[in-house]
């Protein structure tokens, strides 16, 4: 079936979470023992319309939560505020709503699709892929289901399956929608100038499209922008994306990590001032904080320290890229971060991922370190100022 504008832009915002790594709160499935347990204090009033969405649709599967509609109703919804507000909490919370079918062998295609969204949560890329691949297989012209497909093999550097993906998605999506998918390709598989050719003459020829669009379009043109080191047109699509007011954690990380790189650190202690559980911004935070010399940091630090913590008792390896970054800048421990930007190489491979490992690698001056990495550069012909600096700094180490 076609794509909403809303659904296409949801589907291929959500996954950079994952990239992100903002799981190191997430919990185990876990059904409330009763009406009155309070799950979480969630800052919205009742006029707000996603709140009022949110409780009806609770309402709705509390009356019947053997009705399997409603239970996928609900948990789609809690999957969608992970991409609002970065609490991964609500992973936990669609899991336990959807905890009667989730182990289905043969469950309904909706079903199916959105337990794959949870399963790529935490990093079960082939496991979600199968169950996309089987949805499509009963329904080809399911575009959330592409769109997902698109993402995970995007976030595993498959660019040639995500470029003939984004062919079948094209007819079922809305234009800025097709448009971006195979800009987004191009711009890390040797052809960024295109790219950003593309992405901008899309966004001119619809400028009335929803703002969940606009908005993931002009992310992925302000990241294509910087790698390019073209950083005030990456400014511009940043503050242009911002501008739409559309809560987005991934657009708040990615345009801090832009303002830290540029020696901003102030700017981003505003940026994220009222930043809400999500580890990704927590970081950030902590990062600026440490850099602006504010009283804050070592409390910041200490509360990431913990989250990690936590997160490594529960068995929980999907923060791996984050605390990388964390143990190199907050605590020096150079062997440490450069183990978890390994293993996190080893489960996903965007840019960001490889910036990481190559920086740890270079901290530890081991330049064995960064050979996958290279690798991956050769074979993408991925167009990086930064990468390509990291790298040359490795070569003058030997």
């Amino acid at each position: 079936m076609p794509l909403s504008p809303a659904l296409a832009a949801a589907s291929l915002c959500l996954v950079v979470i994952t990239s992100l790594s903002a799981s190191s709160l997430h919990a185990a499935p876990r059904t409330p023992g009763s009406d009155a347990e309070v799950l979480a204090t969630v800052p919205a009033r009742r006029s707000d319309p996603r709140a009022r969405e949110m409780a009806a649709l609770r309402a709705a599967w509390r009356a019947w939560p053997q009705d399997q509609t409603a239970a996928v109703a609900l948990a789609q919804r809690y999957f969608e505020e992970v991409a609002a507000e970065g609490d991964p909490r609500y992973i936990g919370y669609a899991q336990a709503v959807l905890q009667p079918w989730w182990a289905l062998a043969q469950p309904p295609v909706a079903l199916r699709v959105l337990r794959a969204k949870l399963l790529q949560f935490d990093h079960q890329f082939d496991a979600a892929l199968a169950d996309l691949d089987a949805a499509l297989v009963e329904q080809p012209t399911l575009g959330d289901a592409w769109a997902w497909r698109i993402a995970i093999l995007m976030v595993s550097a498959r660019y040639d399956e995500a470029r003939s993906s984004c062919e079948r998605l094209a007819p079922l999506a809305p234009p800025l929608v097709g448009a971006g998918c195979r800009a987004q390709v191009d711009a890390v598989s040797g052809r960024a100038a295109p790219a950003v050719a593309a992405l901008r003459a899309a966004l001119q020829r619809t400028p009335d499209a929803p703002a969940e669009e606009r908005l993931w379009a002009l992310t992925r043109l302000a990241e294509t922008e910087e790698r390019r080191g073209a950083f005030a047109a990456a400014e511009a699509a940043f503050r242009q994306a911002l501008a739409l007011g559309v809560p987005d954690v991934y657009l708040q990380a990615a345009y801090a990590d832009f303002l830290l790189d540029r020696g901003r650190a102030g700017e981003v202690l505003v940026l994220l001032q009222e930043a809400g559980r999500a580890d990704v911004l927590l970081l950030r935070l902590a990062l600026a904080a440490r850099a602006a010399g504010d009283p804050r940091a070592p409390r910041l630090a200490e509360e990431l320290a913990a989250r990690f913590e936590a997160a490594r008792r529960r068995g929980d390896s999907t923060h791996q890229k984050e605390e990388s970054r964390f143990v190199l800048a907050l605590q020096g421990d150079t062997a440490r971060a450069l183990v978890l930007a390994q293993q996190n190489w080893a489960v996903q491979r965007e840019p960001a991922d490889a910036r990481v490992l190559l920086e740890a690698a270079l901290a530890a001056r081991d330049a064995g370190a960064a050979a996958p990495v290279l690798a991956w550069m050769a074979s993408s012909r991925i167009e990086s100022a930064a990468l390509q600096t990291l790298v040359a700094r490795l070569k003058a180490l030997s």
